[in-house]
């Protein structure tokens, strides 16, 4: 576990009801995202609680305190890590709440020199895979192009190791390595983003950009589909599917000691987010002169054209076909030992939201 400390916010502190019932301690740890910035600076928060909010220099790390001690009352976490081994002993269950979603068709890189222009090329290649064999990124992206191209993770070779500097895959989730898949560790001292760069490996499937993209120094990496954006925005039409990376799950001592405890945290999750929406509504109301981002009023617009109002859906049902989709994946690629269903991985009390 890294020494590095956590950054800690004390607030979200709702008044204990009108019975002047005590509040309830609760930590909540998640990433400082737009959705989350009420709950960080109190002005959204938990009915009945005392919230304290914590997260740290990267997500790895909240999951990695969360799965080795349950640190954290309420927490974000990649839905493979909470899905591999899920099972009656799971410390906790998922809230349908969700503040990580990204499309995946833009996490595949590829070494231009690799004969690679299209989803099928990918067979008899070598793939990096960051951390773990089926990150949430990685999960998606099999997926998606399994359903849509034929891909077949068995036909290509697999290597884990860190993203930008050398790195064992992790060690608080179990390495599951299917049966049938070419998977090894990177060597020593090499990184995903080098060996891709050097063509050591064909292609990369991350979770985050690869630094050298990031700086301008990348020779060798392109993109698989360098536009994008245009393919993702296709496959939203199709589908109906914004595929979430983390969900948030709560500790099940805690669901059963406080009846009502999961619906105040959904529903201050819920407030938080709806307080995002209405500053990008603000800011689309001013041309996007609230956002450092040119031409952002012309993003905001695009988007409105494309989807529903409520683009980022919590509760159960507006959800129930994504995280399905995942969970098919997740059997398929052989990280679920069954295909398990949304009933069984939500808490009960909130299946109705």
């Amino acid at each position: 576990v890294s020494s590095q400390p956590f950054w800690t916010w004390t607030g979200g502190m709702k008044t204990p009801n009108d019975k002047g019932m005590t509040t309830i301690p609760l930590t909540i740890a998640t990433g400082p995202y737009d959705s989350t910035r009420a709950l960080f600076d109190g002005s959204a928060g938990v009915d009945g609680a005392t919230v304290t909010m914590r997260t740290g220099p990267n997500l790895s790390e909240l999951f990695e305190r969360m799965m080795r001690a349950q640190e954290f009352g309420v927490s974000e976490l990649g839905w493979t890590f909470y899905l591999r081994g899920f099972g009656p002993d799971t410390p906790y269950l998922a809230l349908p709440i969700f503040p990580n979603r990204v499309f995946r068709h833009s996490c595949i890189f590829v070494n231009r020199h690799a004969g690679i222009g299209a989803p099928a090329d990918l067979a008899g290649k070598t793939i990096g895979e960051f951390g773990v064999y089926g990150q949430d990124s990685g999960v998606w992206a099999k997926g998606i192009l399994a359903d849509d191209y034929g891909f077949r993770p068995d036909a290509s070779r697999w290597v884990i190791g860190g993203l930008d500097a050398p790195a064992a895959p992790f060690g608080f989730v179990p390495q599951l390595r299917p049966d049938g898949i070419d998977i090894t560790d990177a060597p020593a001292g090499r990184s995903l983003a080098q060996m891709l760069e050097s063509g050591e490996i064909d292609a990369l499937f991350t979770a985050n950009v690869p630094q050298p993209v990031l700086d301008g120094t990348a020779k060798n990496i392109v993109r698989l589909f360098p536009d994008y954006e245009t393919v993702e925005r296709d496959y939203y039409r199709r589908t109906g599917i914004y595929p979430m990376m983390h969900p948030v799950v709560m500790r099940k001592d805690l669901l059963a000691a406080h009846p009502g405890l999961a619906r105040a945290v959904y529903d201050g999750f819920r407030q938080a987010k709806e307080a995002a929406e209405q500053r990008y509504e603000h800011a689309r109301r001013l041309f996007g002169a609230t956002l450092m981002l040119p031409w952002a009023d012309h993003l905001l617009e695009r988007n409105a054209e494309l989807f529903p109002a409520d683009w980022w859906p919590y509760g159960t049902e507006a959800n129930r076909h994504t995280i399905d989709t995942f969970l098919r994946y997740h059997y398929e690629q052989g990280l679920s030992d069954r295909r398990l269903t949304v009933d069984e991985v939500l808490a009960p009390e909130l299946l109705g939201t």
